[in-house]
């Protein structure tokens, strides 16, 4: 059988009490479905972008790195006023919350690189319960990524369900222009009945706007009979125990990672949203990069920028030198009597032994971000 679905909206352990699924046990159930490629949208964070990464690269599966985002309906630096907790009670939770949800898909190194940025600005700046952006930092770096409305959480389906038609078409014709096509209204057969009452609208709204659909599971764990797991996992995060009629939140056990076969029979109404997923899958095509061209290790470093108009290499020696100075003159107060010039040499050959080492592997970036860290935090220690 060869593959003709693609998971893209699917959550690990990573999206933390809130999916019971680890990513190696995910790639291999995928892989041994045929599938050929798989997306991993972790809430808010992709901490496990890596990881999966290099399992579906094991496994022979194209791996889409992807995020689903939690989108502050305001300014993502307001704090209390336009938001609450929006405690993560089910996938499918109904109630109006201060956070919409939306999925991003990586099309490229610019959209990795947009991601990156997108989830950054989540937790440095718009961190208030949860990681937010907002529409304002979305627009800004939105390009090589593919979006899709996400759960019952999601913006357009938020509207759809409470019958706001008008801006649901808004919202909708707002991600669809943003991302120049590349936003899909996802359909879901979950056994929850607000989420058919969406459906159905998705489909109203996509022959009126000329937005593409697409079938998504909305996975959170492996196999179905996992769901009690999955229910124990909220409880524990919502702080309640299970004895606790509030705590029941899982009216379906449907959010499984379901076999080609079951989607593909769950969608033969609609089978344009399957043939979808196969469609993104081709156009999502970023890759890693571990090594050059001529097969020398990449380190991905933050770069650090030198004072002065010097190279890095340069500071470091500079600063190096410096230090040995203070050192070596430390040494000599504490002898009560000076080096002697083979003593010193000794030690300018060793230190110009490890400089040596150090700008050859290409760690130079990383001593001196170290260096500055540890003199921050002398700074702040001695204030």
């Amino acid at each position: 059988m060869s593959a003709d679905f693609t998971h893209l909206h699917v959550h690990s352990n990573y999206s933390l009490l809130d999916s019971t699924i680890r990513i190696e046990d995910l790639v291999k159930v995928a892989s041994n479905d045929k599938m050929s490629a798989l997306a991993l949208t972790d809430h808010g964070n992709m901490f496990g972008a890596l990881d999966f990464y290099l399992y579906a690269k094991k496994y022979g599966l194209k791996p889409i790195i992807g995020c689903e985002v939690y989108l502050a309906p305001g300014n993502r630096f307001l704090r209390g006023n336009n938001t609450s907790g929006d405690e993560e009670v089910a996938p499918y939770a109904t109630s109006r919350s201060g956070m919409n949800h939306l999925i991003l898909l990586v099309q490229n190194e610019v959209g990795y690189q947009n991601l990156c940025k997108l989830v950054s600005s989540g937790f440095l700046e718009g961190f208030y319960y949860k990681p937010r952006i907002d529409k304002d930092i979305l627009k800004e770096h939105s390009e090589g990524l593919i979006a899709t409305s996400a759960c019952l959480k999601g913006e357009v389906s938020n509207l759809c369900l409470i019958g706001d038609m008008d801006r649901a078409r808004e919202a909708a014709t707002f991600y669809r222009d943003l991302f120049k096509g590349n936003f899909y209204l996802e359909l879901q057969q979950n056994g929850v009945p607000q989420q058919m009452l969406v459906n159905q609208r998705f489909q109203e709204l996509s022959k009126e706007l000329g937005i593409p659909l697409i079938a998504t599971a909305d996975c959170h764990y492996l196999n179905k009979e996992d769901a009690f797991a999955q229910e124990v996992l909220l409880a524990i995060q919502t702080g309640r125990t299970l004895e606790d009629p509030a705590s029941h939140n899982v009216i379906s056990d449907e959010f499984y990672f379901k076999p080609q076969a079951t989607m593909r029979e769950e969608f033969s109404h609609c089978p344009e949203a399957i043939a979808n997923t196969m469609k993104i899958a081709e156009q999502c095509s970023f890759e890693f990069k571990f090594d050059d061209e001529k097969g020398k290790k990449i380190y991905h470093f933050p770069k650090f920028e030198p004072p002065g108009g010097k190279t890095a290499e340069q500071f470091l020696v500079d600063s190096a030198q410096l230090g040995l100075a203070r050192i070596l003159e430390e040494k000599e107060e504490i002898d009560q009597k000076p080096l002697s010039i083979e003593q010193r040499k000794k030690y300018q050959d060793r230190l110009e032994k490890e400089l040596t080492v150090i700008t050859s592997m290409g760690f130079t970036g990383y001593f001196l971000i170290v260096s500055d860290f540890i003199g921050m935090q002398k700074i702040m220690v001695f204030r």
